[in-house]
């Protein structure tokens, strides 16, 4: 099965943030990710890249569900 994983570029570096995508749909400026077991995930952020050959959704500014993304938090 053919299932994509989600991940956000921060600093260069590729995180994973998601397995397992079953949907992904775009709501009110956000993503909502499903996965084949059900679970969800909403994000705010822009979609760099798809690449339907490796499974990979690539993501940009990230906004989740209010945490900011780990350089902008205060200190």
């Amino acid at each position: 099965m053919c299932l994509s994983k989600a991940y956000v570029d921060r600093d260069g570096k590729r995180e994973l943030l998601i397995e397992e995508i079953a949907s992904l749909n775009i709501e009110n400026d956000k993503l909502l990710f499903k996965t084949l077991f059900g679970e969800q995930k909403e994000v705010e952020a822009s979609i760099r890249q798809i690449d339907f050959m490796t499974h990979s959704i690539i993501l940009e500014n990230l906004k989740e569900r209010g945490v900011l993304p780990k350089d902008k938090q205060p200190s």
